[in-house]
């Protein structure tokens, strides 16, 4: 099967998340950053910033003589990382490989997930639409069959874009008369190199293929090729078990204050994560429950357990959490697992066969959690789980399913 790729790009991301958090800001020229009176440069700016020339990485002085109305600002690295996990668990839903390659931008590879063209569409605009509904920022997606094409198509329509770009021939056809710079690999001293040789456009480096390759050997070979719309380079995995923790978590939006409803979540978001960390193969010895209340505070609990990681396990234990926590109005639930390692048969212990006097489950008694609680569920909010669960337990259906809940409790 033929390589089907998303590129997802946060719009002005630091900046996007600085204005979400401080409403005053719209619609002003942001730069993020050093500031005026300061050594550095640009991180970032705003739209409004770069409609005078600003861009990232210049110097924060040139910045300023540019614009120098315009509001400065440091960056708030933790805030935006906490941010960018966010939006991988999002991205993760829909790729079965996903390769970061900034705390705003990756690759995902949903060749499988999606099966074609159409539906990796589909999964495109969902994406988009929840980033804007979850988070509440604004992302620019390309679906192409390679990953240049990809990240071609994702900058085709910025901001708040959608573009897709299917074949070499279409790579080819949108980029054939632009400038050598808008190919991947080539940097300002390459397209200078190339412009002293005469090759200006895409089109010049098709037709003087043969030289390029004699005087930029390797180099040469990748910028024939891309101009030629190959790229056959694969997305490289990241690997949930080279993270701390797996996690499921979603913003509701409207604060709750219905605790009954908040463990009916828990048991779908348990069955999420441990979907998840099955697919990649992965176990955790931990279990945490976060919570973030209508006031923004933020608060994790989390417990060892001694027994299989499944769903049952951690719906019953993030529920005895939910259990010990301030009762306030809620705005953001999560549940995971955390010390993850690859999932090689683990032994089982005795707490995995008795009942412990901490309240753990034997394994004949978790099956049964499960079942029993989504029956619950479809009683009380008339769901029908039959033939629909491997749906649910996935991306925007997941939050679509809460959020129902939330309104027919």
């Amino acid at each position: 099967m033929k390589q089907i790729i998303i590129h997802v790009d946060m719009d002005a991301f630091y900046a996007s998340v600085e204005v979400r958090d401080d409403p005053s800001l719209a619609g002003k020229p942001l730069i993020i950053g050093a500031l005026p009176t300061e050594r550095g440069v640009v991180a970032t700016c705003s739209y409004e910033a770069r409609k005078y020339g600003v861009h990232s990485a210049m110097n924060i002085k040139e910045a300023y003589r540019r614009c120098p109305h315009g509001l400065y600002m440091h960056p708030n690295f933790e805030k935006y990382r906490s941010v960018s996990e966010q939006l991988r668990k999002i991205w993760y839903d829909y790729a079965v490989k996903m390769e970061p390659i900034a705390l705003d931008e990756a690759y995902l590879d949903v060749t499988y997930s999606a099966g074609d063209f159409e539906r990796a569409g589909e999964m495109a605009r969902e994406i988009k639409a929840r980033t804007r509904s979850e988070l509440g920022l604004t992302c620019s997606v390309g679906v192409a069959y390679c990953k240049t094409a990809a990240k071609t198509a994702s900058e085709e329509k910025k901001p708040d874009g959608y573009f897709e770009i299917r074949t070499p021939e279409d790579f080819v056809e949108l980029m054939i008369d632009r400038d050598v710079k808008s190919l991947y690999t080539v940097g300002a001293k390459t397209a200078e190199k190339l412009n002293r040789l005469g090759i200006y456009t895409v089109r010049d480096i098709r037709e003087r293929k043969d030289e390029i390759l004699e005087r930029f050997g390797k180099h040469g070979q990748l910028i024939t090729e891309l101009a030629f719309g190959i790229d056959d380079r694969k997305v490289v995995e990241y690997k949930p078990e080279d993270a701390k923790s797996l996690s499921r978590e979603v913003t509701f939006q409207e604060d709750t204050d219905n605790y009954r409803m908040l463990d009916d979540v828990l048991v779908l978001l348990a069955l999420s994560v441990e979907d998840r960390a099955r697919r990649h193969n992965v176990h955790g010895k931990g279990v945490t429950l976060k919570l973030t209340y209508a006031d923004m505070q933020s608060i994790t609990r989390s417990r060892l357990i001694t027994a299989e990681d499944n769903a049952a396990t951690i719906y019953s234990e993030t529920s005895r959490l939910l259990e010990q926590v301030e009762k306030r109005p809620i705005r953001l639930i999560g549940t995971g697992l955390y010390n993850l390692s690859p999932d090689e048969g683990r032994q089982m212990t005795i707490n995995d066969y008795l009942e412990t006097g901490d309240g753990s489950l034997s394994p004949e008694d978790k099956p049964g959690v499960i079942e029993r609680k989504l029956q619950e569920l479809q009683a009380r909010y008339g769901l029908d789980f039959a033939g629909h669960m491997d749906d649910i337990l996935h991306g925007r259906v997941l939050y679509r399913t809460i959020e129902y809940m939330r309104k027919h409790y």
